[in-house]
């Protein structure tokens, strides 16, 4: 037996009308800016019983604070050199501690930590994120990780994964994971390059996904490209048919 469960990587609609269709999200705002806990309370109680929310882990953890995606932030960091690449600051751990507000809160179970291309397999990358994890373990979470970048060969990888206890996240399209058991897809569009989130996907490349699904006793679907609510309903259909 296999289950699939299918969303988007944020809300591409309403919340409303989100939850009228999915049951599950991949929050995205939680990455860029960490949502008040009144805000985050808010949006659990819009949401209907079951509704699973899957937690994007604050850039403050995963990347410096020179990358282009801290310009949705809305404040300043104080010692900003002390942010991301799972760096043993006071400022990433406390950056986790505030994420984890927000997953208490929404009751998450899965926790994703997407990585930087800029973040690569050195010794000290590999020691920091190690101890990372290392320092957060025990906690009512699964944790999965997304690696980006040709230096992370699936034999790093796979030793990282199986140190750190993560879940492999891929686009399939792109590879398969190195982990077993549970999946954990984010659907970024094909093929690889400046267009790719443009693109609508096939009725032959969502078989192919449902395929790669099955080989795992459950999968989490999250759709990611400009299409991604009727590319996510699509699949959806194919999934419960």
């Amino acid at each position: 037996m296999f289950r699939i469960k299918v969303g988007c990587c944020g809300f591409p609609k309403g919340m409303k009308e989100y939850f009228t269709k999915f049951n599950v999200v991949e929050v995205q705002k939680t990455f860029y800016q960490l949502p008040s806990p009144q805000t985050a309370e808010k949006w659990c109680n819009l949401a209907p019983e079951n509704f699973e929310f899957c937690i994007k882990a604050f850039q403050g953890i995963t990347h410096p604070a020179t990358s282009p995606t801290y310009k949705r932030l809305k404040k300043t960091l104080d010692k900003p050199e002390n942010y991301g690449f799972f760096k043993q600051t006071e400022e990433v751990l406390k950056a986790w501690e505030e994420t984890e507000k927000i997953c208490s809160i929404l009751h998450a179970k899965y926790v994703l930590f997407q990585c930087p291309s800029s973040f690569k397999p050195t010794d000290e990358n590999l020691e920091n994120i190690t101890l990372f994890f290392k320092k957060i373990q025990g906690k009512p979470y699964i944790f999965v990780w997304e690696p980006r970048g040709k230096t992370w060969t699936q034999d790093i990888v796979s030793e990282i994964c199986k140190k750190c206890n993560l879940i492999h996240c891929v686009d399939p399209f792109a590879q398969q994971p190195v982990t077993h058991g549970t999946a954990y897809f984010r659907l970024h569009g094909k093929p690889p390059g400046d267009k790719m989130y443009y693109y609508r996907y096939t009725e032959d490349d969502l078989q192919k996904l449902f395929d790669w699904c099955k080989q795992f006793k459950e999968t989490y679907c999250f759709f990611n490209n400009l299409e991604m609510f009727n590319d996510a309903l699509r699949f959806q259909k194919l999934v419960i048919r």
